[in-house]
């Protein structure tokens, strides 16, 4: 089996997803074009060598659906020879990606692959595809669906977690995400985006708060309580017997996800972690 090597990764800022972020203008197939142009200058990128590229999306619908992948490639230029293909595995979409270029790629079935994930949720509110899951009032009934806004409240009473507890994971959160930016930790992968007139759109991430308090955390309502009450509170204590009342102490502040670590290339040239995955017989041109 060959061995899959990582060459590079590049990734947009991250924006607010509500439509005062300051990415609600670009669409998302602007944003995977910037992405692809800059992973092609920073490279100097053959892209007639791609063999495919793989993007995750948990809402593939709209301006994000029919085949963004493909569209992407064609619309920042890349060689039409690129093919492209898109999927979703729910909040695992754009990990997913990665882990399919990997096969690809350790199969032997392909050479060069490029994989991540594109989600615009300052336009397209994830669910807004429909699908039995959500809508087919047998099927949820059926699956005990309940969404995860609300598993995550149910978790936390279940684990004892108070809202006290989250709210300064959350803060400690906010506080390393900023002390990284300070440091200058993501300036050799976030691409800033541009308009069309090539003014700045956004330049880092805006969901890091590095002025984030206990205190006002605090005062900001609970953002699944609504949605228990539609009756997915009820689906839920349906199985988990051993509570009377689920805890709603998630709230809207947008958390700064911890990132795992990226597995590091055996050769001292490609150090970052990335979204093109290749072979180890086809190194980048940065990795020669």
């Amino acid at each position: 089996m060959t061995e899959a090597f990582i060459y590079d990764h590049v990734r947009t800022p991250r924006g607010k997803g509500k439509k005062d972020g300051s990415l609600h203008q670009a669409t998302p197939v602007w944003l995977l074009r910037g992405l692809l142009r800059s992973l092609q200058s920073r490279l100097a990128l053959d892209t007639a060598l791609v063999d495919d590229v793989v993007l995750g999306c948990v809402t593939p619908v709209g301006e994000q659906g029919a085949d963004i992948a493909r569209t992407a490639v064609l619309d920042a230029g890349w060689a039409e020879s690129v093919a492209g293909v898109t999927l979703s595995r729910f909040c695992a979409s754009g990990l997913e990606a990665v882990n399919l270029a990997a096969a690809k790629v350790a199969s032997g079935f392909e050479d060069l692959v490029v994989a991540g994930g594109i989600e615009s949720m300052s336009r397209w509110t994830m669910g807004s595809d429909g699908g039995a899951w959500f809508m087919d009032p047998r099927i949820n009934s059926g699956l005990g669906f309940v969404p995860q806004g609300v598993s995550a409240d149910l978790i936390a009473t279940l684990e004892g977690f108070s809202r006290h507890d989250l709210d300064a994971y959350a803060l400690q959160s906010h506080q390393r995400a900023a002390a990284a930016r300070s440091a200058g930790h993501f300036k050799k992968s976030v691409v800033p985006v541009h308009d069309i007139a090539g003014l700045t759109m956004l330049a880092e991430d805006e969901t890091i708060r590095a002025s984030a308090t206990l205190e006002a955390m605090a005062k900001l309502e609970p953002s699944f309580a609504a949605m228990g009450a539609m009756g997915f509170d009820a689906t839920a204590l349906r199985k988990y017997t051993t509570i009377e009342k689920i805890a709603h102490v998630h709230h809207a502040v947008d958390d700064a996800r911890r990132r795992p670590a990226a597995r590091r290339s055996p050769r001292r040239a490609c150090r970052r972690p990335t979204s093109t995955c290749g072979r180890s017989t086809r190194p980048s041109p940065r990795c020669r």
